[in-house]
């Protein structure tokens, strides 16, 4: 399937997949470097009645790309027949070309007796496009209000240097007023780094929480619990705490931007200084400002150049679009977002906007 002429074809939300995320902590972050593989992208949950002839022209307004889209879902062994509750996946990005499609509108069908065009009575809303991004447990934020936890990691069976999934931890309570912790209970481990400023504005925007890892409480004693690995997303250390565990899914509904929004990327996740494809990042605006997961914004920058004639004024050039990112998870005044596509790298108080109509 030609990327270039799907670009040019649909209105689209345009989104980059990727086979393999590599997590590379920085100094302040932690020590050890893992990789989580999984694959990111839209997907669509088949409806009765579907095929992959309707699907390929519903999608990218022509029937004619199903054998391309059956390609791309080796699950299905016969074109002619799927299923519904089937996931396919409606693209996959391959080297460096990008798949586009566009959400159909509601269908306005004819009746026989009227002369009038009459919408189709709404069937109750079904959000069937998402996208995939399967680490999601492991994407952390960044929030004002302080996390109280629930207890801190003081020592490792062994004595193991790295701690890592398989391993049996010790957890010391951090406040006996704090929640209970239960026995087969699973926690979150994170890691609360050094408060986020904003310093144009002189604003502090809160602590960033690091998620490191999930635990299982496999014994409970009088002073402390003793706790099995199941997961390690990055390095875990000594001191590190814990929180109770909230499964997030991994399936992010698509829904739509807020309108003229404009803020700014405030840091990658792992504090490097450009950020690129698939990057976690997080940007200065939240709930407060109408942010939703699974929104989708664009990445750009403006210049500001001087007229050459005498008398006249600087002036502001066009926005260039130089990439995309969905939001992941919310916060009242902030979100963490994945870099879904970059033409060009962006470096942290690079500025985001609602995408232009097209």
């Amino acid at each position: 399937m030609n990327g270039k002429r799907l670009m040019q074809i649909f209105k689209c939300l345009t989104v980059s997949a990727a086979i393999t995320l590599a997590f590379s902590p920085s100094v302040t972050a932690g020590t050890g470097e893992e990789t989580i593989e999984h694959e990111a992208g839209f997907y669509y949950t088949i409806q009765r009645g579907d095929t992959l002839w309707d699907l390929s022209d519903k999608f990218f307004d022509s029937p004619w790309y199903w054998p391309e889209l059956w390609q791309e879902n080796e699950q299905i062994p016969n074109p002619h027949w799927i299923y519904p509750g089937e996931r396919i996946r409606l693209f996959q990005k391959q080297g460096k070309d990008t798949f586009s499609f566009h959400i159909p509108e509601p269908e306005i069908i004819v009746q026989e007796s009227a002369v009038e065009l009459v919408q189709e009575t709404p069937m109750p809303e079904e959000k069937t496009v998402y996208y995939s991004y399967p680490p999601m447990d492991a994407v952390g934020f960044i929030r004002k209000e302080t996390v109280n936890p629930l207890g801190y990691i003081f020592k490792v069976k062994d004595d193991a240097i790295l701690i890592s999934e398989g391993d049996t931890v010790y957890i010391s309570y951090a406040d006996k007023d704090a929640l209970p912790i239960m026995q087969g209970g699973k926690y979150t481990i994170y890691r609360k780094l050094h408060p986020t400023t904003d310093r144009k504005q002189n604003r502090q925007l809160g602590g960033q929480y690091y998620i490191l890892g999930i635990v299982e409480v496999t014994r409970l004693e009088a002073d402390f619990v003793i706790a099995k690995v199941l997961k390690s997303f990055r390095s875990i250390a000594i001191d590190d705490f814990i929180l109770p565990y909230e499964r997030r899914s991994p399936e992010i509904p698509i829904t739509e931007s807020v309108p003229n929004l404009i803020g700014k990327l405030i840091v990658s996740e792992e504090h490097a200084e450009i950020i690129g494809d698939m990057t976690v990042a997080f940007i200065d605006k939240g709930k407060v400002d109408k942010i939703q997961e699974g929104q989708i914004y664009n990445i750009f920058y403006q210049e500001k150049e001087n007229v050459k004639k005498k008398g006249e004024k600087s002036v502001i050039l066009t926005p260039v679009e130089i990439g995309r990112l969905i939001v992941l998870h919310t916060e009242q005044e902030t979100a963490t977002v994945l870099i879904t596509q970059t033409d060009r790298s962006a470096t942290p108080n690079a500025l985001i906007h609602t995408p232009p109509a097209e």
